[in-house]
């Protein structure tokens, strides 16, 4: 349901790139048939359906999807330009679209990657002067005097929510700054509703497997905060207007699946291994200790009075609260308000984000040098290291270009981690060419331009 929400700001930049053109989109049936009434103007398929659309010519097909059926299926569509996965007369798959291919490079590999969902679905078709002119609505703000509080206490996996205990002692925390709680979840969290009430033992009203999701978008506008993990009901919440605070926990990346609409509230863990996770290899979540239910409360207080700046000064150790935003050509941002200041990481994530604008044509390389700069005088140490190996990767792309031979499965991510934004985009694009002379020339092309950058420090 999230990623089908995430594609809703695509739709609407389509409408205004293609007026009068309908836009027709397959999607599981379970998840858009609730959605429609917030949706954007388009026609849904259910996949039981889909053979009405090979009855048609389309101007332009965008797989988002990672199903293969979904790649065959665009494979098997008549269509002037395609985008994404698309399966091959042949029956090998084909990735179309630099933005597409950057986003299925990110897979396991995105520790440094600062691109939304949102933006990477449009970027191959869209101009950003698009995103750029794009406004979207505030978030409802309501009369202070209004105190309830919504919880929504699921999310698809474990490691992404916090614990029962963590929903009892904030219902507590909220209750005694003066807020209500309200519980909400789908059928699957009715349990987890009822085991937070009893754990709280307060007045709480438990909505979960009560509401429909336009039930819940409703009710949802007689609160003054929604306060949610990396979910699909987070999504829903922000694109109803609700104000959002997320709990992005585990493993999830706020930049790439944080509330897309602005003003929205994110809190994020500052251990270093908490961007690019996966799936947790520790012996339990340490990401979620920093997540104390008085500081939510505190937090949640303060952003219902608009108190920013009491939001910046909170001490919250372990923690960075940022606001959703836009930058000036109009990609999804992180504004951090509050916590630890920029680490060597965020840096990395902004010169990676600067170059793959500059190699397919978002701004020039210049803001890629502007951050390299910043970098290399922070870090000196891992820009060393990153000089120091660019040499090696020119040598095999060299060799790779006079002998056409594939590089080694353990190429992209066996070289250093301040490189592998690079290597696994490389990597995957040699790949999805199969290993072309001119796919190798395009690689060495890359290869130059991030050397040319580098060798400035």
């Amino acid at each position: 349901m999230g990623d089908l929400i995430l594609s809703f700001p695509l739709v609407l930049w389509l409408e205004r790139t293609y007026p009068g053109h309908p836009i027709w989109v397959v999607a599981e049936e379970k998840f858009f048939r609730p959605l429609m009434n917030v949706s954007p103007r388009v026609y849904y398929f259910p996949w039981e359906g889909v053979s009405v659309l090979r009855q048609n010519k389309y101007e332009l097909i965008i797989n988002l999807s990672i199903r293969d059926e979904a790649a065959n299926l665009a494979g098997e569509l008549d269509a002037e330009a395609k985008l994404g996965p698309v399966v091959l007369k042949n029956g090998a798959t084909h990735i179309y679209g630099d933005w597409q291919l950057y986003r299925a490079s990110v897979v396991e590999n995105n520790r440094h990657n600062l691109f939304h969902w949102a933006d990477l679905n449009a970027l191959d078709c869209i101009p950003v002067s698009s995103l750029a002119a794009t406004s979207w609505p505030q978030p409802r703000t309501l009369h202070k005097d209004s105190n309830r509080i919504g919880l929504f206490l699921g999310a698809s996996e474990e490691a992404k929510r916090p614990s029962v205990r963590f929903w009892a002692d904030l219902c507590a925390e909220l209750l005694k700054r003066g807020l209500r709680p309200v519980l909400f979840g789908g059928p699957m969290e009715q349990g987890l509703g009822q085991e937070v009430a009893r754990l709280f033992k307060g007045p709480v009203l438990d909505m979960c497997g009560k509401l429909n999701l336009a039930e819940l978008i409703a009710v949802g506008q007689s609160l003054q905060l929604f306060i949610t993990p990396d979910t699909g009901p987070m999504h829903l919440a922000a694109w109803s207007g609700m104000k959002v605070l997320n709990l992005s926990m585990g493993n999830v990346n706020p930049w790439e699946t944080g509330p897309y609409q602005n003003d929205h509230y994110v809190l994020r863990s500052t251990m270093s291994c908490a961007l690019g996770c996966w799936s947790c290899t520790r012996d339990k979540l340490y990401c979620h200790d920093p997540f104390t239910p008085s500081r939510i409360a505190v937090a949640a207080k303060r952003i219902i009075i608009e108190d920013r700046a009491g939001l910046s000064k909170m001490n919250m150790p372990g923690l960075r609260m940022s606001l959703s935003a836009r930058k000036d050509n109009g990609l999804y941002s992180l504004e951090q308000i509050s916590g630890s200041r920029s680490q060597a990481g965020d840096l990395l994530g902004r010169f990676w984000q600067k170059f793959f604008g500059a190699l397919f044509g978002l701004w020039n390389m210049e803001q890629a040098m502007v951050v390299w700069r910043e970098f290399s005088e922070q870090n000196p140490v891992l820009a060393s290291r990153m000089a120091a190996h660019l040499p090696r990767l020119g040598k095999e792309f060299s060799r790779g270009l006079a002998r056409s031979t594939p590089l080694d499965d353990s190429f992209w991510n066996s070289c250093p981690l301040i490189l592998r934004q690079f290597t696994g985009f490389i990597h995957l694009f040699l790949q999805n060419n199969d290993y072309s002379r001119h796919s190798w020339i395009q690689v060495l092309s890359h290869y130059e331009k991030l050397a040319s950058v580098v060798s400035q420090s």
